[in-house]
């Protein structure tokens, strides 16, 4: 009887065991993983400079400008070596605060600029 118990015992957890593994891998099911796909990219901020840079910031620059923000390379060079993002970030009345005799730009629309330039500074 203690060898008919151990057999009934072994064949039910090989019954389990087997039940929970895959046979091939058709039927293992894949883990969906959240890969971040919504960058900010120079499309999604163009506006920003089209509509309140180019007035001095044109091609060639007006009113004292030093270099145009006309181009994605423009603009992804003053970010990275004229200080653009600060500039465009301080408070209103502080020194070299751009747009130049403001007001200054709505915090969201500093904060999508900020947003592209931690995802890369992406052309599109």
């Amino acid at each position: 009887m203690k060898s008919f118990n151990t057999l009934v015992y072994g064949a039910a957890l090989l019954l389990i065991l087997h039940g929970c593994t895959a046979k091939d891998l058709d039927e293992l099911v894949p883990v969906q993983q959240e890969i971040p796909t919504d960058f900010v990219t120079f499309e999604d901020v163009r506006f920003v400079f089209d509509n309140m840079c180019q007035q001095c910031h044109s091609n060639p620059p007006q009113n004292g400008a030093p270099m145009p923000l006309v181009t994605y390379n423009n603009v992804k060079s003053a970010v990275e070596t004229r200080g653009l993002l600060d500039r465009v970030s301080r408070q209103e009345g502080e020194q070299g605060l751009m747009p130049l005799g403001g007001p200054r730009l709505p915090q969201a629309t500093i904060d999508l600029l900020f947003q592209w330039n931690e995802d890369g500074l992406l052309e599109n």
